[in-house]
Parts: C-alpha cells; sequence; structure tokens
C-alpha cells in the first residue's frame, strides 16, 4: 500500500508540473514582464488558479508563542504547532526512503535573530520495504527568538513562519507551502501565556537530549557506519538497551537496513549500512539515537541528539568489535559466496539494464547459424573473455580506491556524471541504430554475418564488455548479498568472487556456443530479425531514459539543460548519417554524410561536456533582501522559472559576461532566485507589487538607496552593470 501511495504522489507531481509547464510556456512570450491591463487580476499565471483550487489539506498550522507580549531583547520560545488528521502523517527532516522532508523557515523583521529549530524525536513506518521517518498526531517544531534591543513599547511585531510539508496516508497530497504568522504587541517586560509556556515546556523536554551520559564516537568501515557508546563514570545507564536505533539527520544510512547493536566491556557498538553515495569528505554523523524504553535506569530519557565526528578508524576502546573488511572466511563460507555470485550474475542478464545486450547477441547466434562449430565457440569464448577482463578492470580499480580510504560500491561510477553523460550518448546512438535511423556496421557489436573473423572475434569482445558496463546499475536477485559479501574479501578471495558472478553473466551465451544443439533450437534467420532488432531498441532508450534521470541528480541545472540540447544534436548527427551515408549513394554523398555526421556529434559531445558557469543562487525571500540591505550589500534578484525560454536567454547572455562576473565577485554581490517553476503564491504577490504578471523580472538593490532599480524583460551585459553601479535601466516598449 505505501508502495502504491507514494508512487500515485510522484505521478501526481508529475502530471501537474508538466501540464503547468506546457500551459505557461504559452503566455511565457507574450505576457512576459508586461504590466497588467486595466480591471485583471494578479492571478495571469496560468495554473496558479488550478494549484490553489481548495482540497483537503489534512494538517493545521499554528504559530504560538509563551508569551502574549514580548520584550526589547528579552528571548522567549514560540512554535509552529501542527495538528494532523487521524491515520495520515507527514514527514521529518529526512524522510527516509520515501516522501518529502518537512520544511520550516522563519521570515522575521530586521534585527530578530531566530535560533535553530528543534525537531521532535520522529517514528519509523515500514511498508512493502520501505522505511519511512514521520510525524503523527500533534507536533510542535520549536524555536527559540530573540526580539531586537531597539523595539519601543507599545509597537507590535509581526513574526511569521513557511512551512513546507506534504500528507500522506493511503495516498498523498501534492507538497505544499503554508504561511502561518502572529501579531504579538511589545512591552517593557514579557507577558507570558501559562497555557501555551506549559505546552512549550512540555514539548521542550520531550526532545532529544544531549548524550550527557556517553562518550560517543563515529567512524567508517567499509560499507558500514559505526557509533561507540562508552557510558561516563556514574551515569547510571540502564543494564539492557533494546530496539536501538539511529535517525540520520543527513540521510547517511540506509533506513530500512538492520542495525545491530554488539555490547562490549566498554560500551555498546551500534552497526549500521551506509549508503553507497556518503561523501568521503563527510565530517560528521548527525541525527537522533533512540531506545525502547530509556537510557537510563532512573528516568526517562529515550532519544539523544547527537553529532559526533565521523572518522576513518575506530577507537582504542572499540577496535575489533566489528569484523573489518579483507578478513579471509572458511572454505564452506566462500563457496556459498561463489555460488551466490554465479547465480546473482545468471540473473543479471534478465534485468533491464542487461537484457537489450542478451538479445542482441541470440541474434547473432541466431545469424551464425551453419556457420564452423570452432569459430562459434571462438566467439561464445571470446564474449565471456570480454566479460571476465572488463569485470577484473573494475573491481581492480574499486579494490585500488577503497584501500586508499575512497567509500565507493558497486556501481561506483556512475557516481561521476562525465561517465554517466558519456554512457547515456553512447546508448542513445546504439538504440538509433537499432531503430534503423544508421547503420553502425557489424563490427560495432559483432552483428555482420559478412566480416571477417578478427573483426567478428573483436565484435564478441567487446559485447562481453558492454554487458559489464551496463550490468553495473542492476543489483539482481541474490547478487546484492554476493556483493556484500565479495567487497570484505581479502584481494585473491574478491577477484575469485567477481570472477564467478562474471561466469554467470556470460554462462548463457557460453552454453549456446559450446552446445551447438541449443543453438539449433533458436529460431531459424528471417524477416522477423529486423524486427526483433528494432524492438530491442526501446530498452535501450529506457537505460537512456535512467541515465539522464540519474545526471539530473548529480548536475547543476544551467548543465542538465545543455545536455538535453546536446543529445538532440547527436540525435541529429546519427539522422544525418542514416540519412546520406548509404551504400547506394554516390561517393561524394556519402563522404558528405560521413563528415556531415560526425561534426555533428563532435558538436553535441563538446556541447554536452562544455563547462558551465555555476553560480551560487540563493532562494530570494522579503527577509533575506531586508538583512542584504540591513549589511549594505548589493543584491540581484532573479524571478524566473525553467519553463520560460526568455529567462534562459537573459542567463545566458548576462552571466557569461565576464564583465558581469568580476563586478558580481569584487561589489560582493549577492544572487538570489525567485523561482516560478512551481506556482508559489509569496513569489506571485511579489510580481504584483511591481505591477508584473509573469517572468523574466529582475531587480538590483544597491545600497543607500531602499527601492531597487527595476531591469527590462530583454538583458544585456552593461544593462546589469550600470545597475549595478547604481544607474536606473531605461525602461522596455510596454513596459
Amino acid at each position: 500500500m505505501n508502495f502504491y501511495r507514494h508512487t500515485l504522489a510522484a505521478f501526481r507531481r508529475g502530471f501537474h508540473s508538466a501540464a503547468l509547464a506546457g500551459i505557461s510556456a504559452l503566455f511565457c512570450t507574450s505576457a512576459l514582464g508586461q504590466p497588467s491591463p486595466p480591471g485583471a487580476t494578479n492571478s495571469a499565471l496560468p495554473g496558479v488558479a488550478a494549484y490553489a483550487a481548495p482540497k483537503p489539506t489534512r494538517a493545521q498550522f499554528v504559530l504560538i508563542s509563551e508569551v502574549s507580549a514580548c520584550a526589547p531583547g528579552q528571548p522567549f520560545w514560540i512554535a509552529v504547532r501542527v495538528k494532523i488528521d487521524p491515520d495520515w502523517h507527514i514527514y521529518w527532516i529526512n524522510y527516509g526512503e520515501a516522501g518529502e522532508a518537512t520544511k520550516l523557515a522563519w521570515e522575521l523583521s530586521p534585527g530578530w535573530k531566530p535560533g535553530p529549530v528543534l525537531w521532535p524525536t520522529p517514528q519509523r513506518q515500514l511498508t512493502a520495504g520501505l522505511m519511512d521517518y514521520i510525524y503523527e498526531g500533534t507536533v510542535l517544531l520549536i524555536t527559540q527568538v530573540t526580539p531586537p534591543s531597539d523595539l519601543k513599547p507599545g509597537d507590535s511585531a509581526i513574526l511569521k513562519a513557511k512551512i513546507h510539508w506534504m500528507a500522506c496516508a493511503d495516498v498523498c497530497l501534492l507538497p505544499t507551502d503554508t504561511e502561518v504568522s502572529l501579531d504579538l504587541p511589545v512591552a517593557t517586560a514579557p507577558q507570558f501565556n501559562p497555557e501555551a509556556k506549559s505546552l512549550l515546556d512540555q514539548a521542550r523536554a520531550a526532545l532529544p537530549q544531549p548524550p550527557a551520559m556517553f562518550d560517543v564516537t563515529a567512524w567508517r568501515q567499509g560499507d558500514k557506519l559505526l557509533l561507540g557508546l562508552e557510558p561516563k563514570p556514574g551515569a547510571g545507564v540502564a543494564a539492557e538497551l533494546k530496539d536501538v536505533y539511529f535517525f540520520s539527520a543527513d540521510g547517511l544510512t540506509q533506513p530500512a537496513a538492520q542495525q545491530i547493536l554488539h555490547h562490549t566491556n566498554r560500551g555498546w557498538v551500534l552497526e549500521m549500512s551506509r549508503l553507497a553515495s556518503v561523501p568521503v569528505e563527510a565530517k560528521s554523523l548527525s541525527g537522533v539515537l533512540t531506545v525502547n524504553g530509556s537510557w537510563v535506569s532512573s528516568g526517562n530519557i529515550s532519544a539523544l541528539a547527537i553529532s559526533p565526528t565521523l572518522a576513518s578508524e575506530p577507537p582504542t576502546q572499540f577496535a575489533g568489535v566489528v569484523q573489518t573488511p579483507g578478513a579471509a572466511v572458511e572454505l564452506g563460507s566462500l563457496l556459498g559466496i561463489l555460488a551466490l555470485g554465479f547465480l546473482g550474475g545468471l540473473i543479471l542478464n534478465v534485468m533491464p539494464c542487461v537484457f537489450p545486450v542478451l538479445g542482441i547477441k541470440v541474434l547473432g547466434f541466431v545469424k551464425q547459424a551453419g556457420a564452423e562449430r570452432q569459430r562459434v565457440v571462438l566467439h561464445g569464448l571470446t564474449f565471456t573473455g570480454g566479460v571476465i577482463v572488463s569485470m577484473w578492470a573494475l573491481v581492480g580499480v574499486l579494490l585500488a580506491l577503497r584501500a586508499g580510504g575512497a567509500q565507493l560500491g558497486w556501481g561506483f561510477q556512475l557516481q561521476e556524471p562525465k561517465f554517466v553523460l558519456g554512457l547515456a550518448i553512447f546508448f542513445l546512438l546504439f538504440a538509433l541504430s537499432l531503430s534503423g535511423v544508421f547503420e553502425i556496421g557489424g563490427s560495432f557489436i559483432g552483428l555482420g554475418s559478412e566480416l571477417t573473423a578478427r573483426k567478428g572475434i573483436a565484435g564478441s569482445f567487446f559485447q562481453g564488455v558492454l554487458a559489464v558496463v551496463v550490468a553495473t546499475p542492476c543489483t539482481a536477485p541474490l547478487l546484492a548479498p554476493a556483493l556484500g559479501a565479495a567487497f570484505a574479501l581479502p584481494t585473491w578471495q574478491a577477484f575469485l568472487a567477481f570472477t564467478c558472478i562474471a561466469l554467470g553473466l556470460a554462462s548463457p551465451y557460453l552454453a549456446l556456443s559450446l552446445f551447438p544443439g541449443l543453438a539449433q533450437k533458436l529460431p531459424r534467420p528471417g524477416a522477423w530479425m529486423e524486427t526483433f532488432k528494432q524492438f530491442m531498441a526501446f530498452p535501450l532508450y529506457a537505460t537512456v531514459g535512467f541515465l539522464i534521470f540519474t545526471l539530473n541528480g548529480q548536475i547543476s541545472a544551467e548543465w542538465f539543460l545543455n545536455v538535453l540540447f546536446a543529445l538532440v544534436l547527436v540525435a541529429m548527427a546519427a539522422w544525418f548519417y542514416g540519412r546520406y551515408a548509404v551504400p547506394a549513394a554516390s561517393p561524394a554523398r556519402r563522404r558528405a554524410g560521413k563528415i556531415g555526421g560526425l561534426l555533428l556529434l563532435m558538436a553535441g559531445t563538446a556541447w554536452a561536456y562544455w563547462p558551465v558557469q555555476e553560480m551560487n543562487w540563493e532562494p530570494w525571500s522579503t527577509a533575506r533582501v531586508a538583512e542584504l540591505q540591513k549589511e549594505g550589500r548589493p543584491a540581484y534578484v532573479d524571478f524566473t522559472a525553467r519553463w520560460c525560454t526568455n529567462c534562459w536567454v537573459n542567463e545566458q547572455i548576462v552571466f557569461h559576461s565576464a564583465d558581469v562576473l568580476k563586478a558580481i565577485e569584487e561589489k560582493h554581490v549577492a544572487l538570489l532566485r525567485a523561482d516560478l517553476t512551481k506556482p508559489d503564491p509569496v513569489i506571485t504577490a511579489e510580481l504584483a507589487r511591481f505591477g508584473r504578471v509573469g517572468v523574466p523580472f529582475n531587480l538590483v538593490y544597491v545600497p543607500g538607496r531602499d527601492d531597487p532599480i527595476v531591469l527590462p524583460t530583454a538583458l544585456t551585459p552593461g544593462i546589469v552593470l550600470d545597475a549595478l553601479n547604481g544607474k536606473s535601466a531605461p525602461p522596455a516598449t510596454g513596459q
């Protein structure tokens, strides 16, 4: 049910975003930056009205304060109280494996200082193998605020908070932004509200406590993260600890993986599985450590807020508690690992990543029907050799990097965006070739029946390499435990384990080549082969989609946009080559097709890898603008959206100018981005304040000037430089 819920929520969010982008793009060039016509409302952004339609919220938010009147310079506690409907929940700051993290941002007047948000202990919810970190019932998100000392009694102060949240039950509502506010009078001394103060005091007492009873340490060990808990003398720690669990605030651990507690003569060690994406530079392990019961024998402390430094070696008192990777195993255990590896490699053949290669290789055996048996066997052995050699190369690099301290796992090369990009370009070309857009030639993957033995053998070896490359995004059943065990073995045993995985992956092809009777049961060559070949392009297109999805999480939006356009150019290169370099064409036409296709391919690849100017954008808010003005620091505000082409053009023109970049650095200009890719009523209201109904819209705040400089819709580097120097920009036509 949980899987259905999150899948449906993701579909609804994607459908809504696509619809909004499509409708809004129709208006992007017609109403951008223009003032509202007489009698028009400020809801001209298409999709905003639909997004704001009444719907059940399933959670109610109220801002409460322990004081009914505040005093200058006197700190006090406030909280956002969330009442969640029965059977519904919202999420913690780390949502776990599915959901949307809850975020709280204060929007206070200049001079007000908010402390950190104190988050209550979350709950675990495990459904269908997915672990979520949630809140149910009533939750208080508490903060201490300090008013400025120059407040005048008799005035009033408005406190505001913005909460980003999502509610789920059997289905999930769309992620929502909710604003709450509170108007407090100013008095000479704080005036407490007894009911609210009692509620806040109880909530603070239930918060995770500092680990005063333990010396807490943390360290990495292979694919594990470990917490050491050494009781302090006289701390009164409970004799037995049950169901100890660590909620990682930074998302460094695998939520659904078992956490094992080891009891030693110096204390306890909690063993956790780390996420493969945990960066080596992670310096601490922040989160909440919970126990079923209490950490102390006298008292009721069930949650500890910890943030120990993350070391690369265990402390002396806990050395050797958890087995260090690299220890040899007994023969019986090793044989079990090898068998799991072989079966896992065998099952990889039907995984989405590898299945296209399986189909093409089987098609190759069909084409080889009737060929000399020695040649067929040689193809099978060469393919197996390609699988084994490339697996050895991959594992050798991985083990060498891990020995040097790098925290890497299976598929680690996919953590490098440039490699993922190259793989996406390669598979796009491969898929277009299978679809018939162009013919690469049999030597590319050993499909041609008229090739010489040398070229065919090279193609089979390359297919083996390709099978390993595309297998790394997949972890088949039985392969996950085999991989975990293999990485914990000494080097020679690890290579033996991965050799068995490679043999499992290559075994179907090896069997077809060694036993002619099996190959004879395959269908005879015929017209169906072309249909089958074209059909096998679609799993490859799906693989390209997966790689693009991966890439989107690794690179900036600007680079990602370049990648999408570059892939279009790569596809055009394949089409141009296939259109003009056909065998029946004249030599001049074929030469033009080859040269033109190559030039387009080089241009597309260069565009994809071209360095992108990374700008340090901050989220826009009125509070941040006020803070920068108080500091006397200039600010550039960009009201933009991903669906607005004009916005993208402006950014390419302005922020690729060396003079603009130099001025931003010298003047220490803050860059604020108000993103309307998704509807945002706060940003829409700010646009309306300037008489605008759409984007692009840009403002420049300069020291010594209260009102911002409004820039025209179409920007040039000169216009932006003048504004940064305090010169008003000429209005564009129609403004």
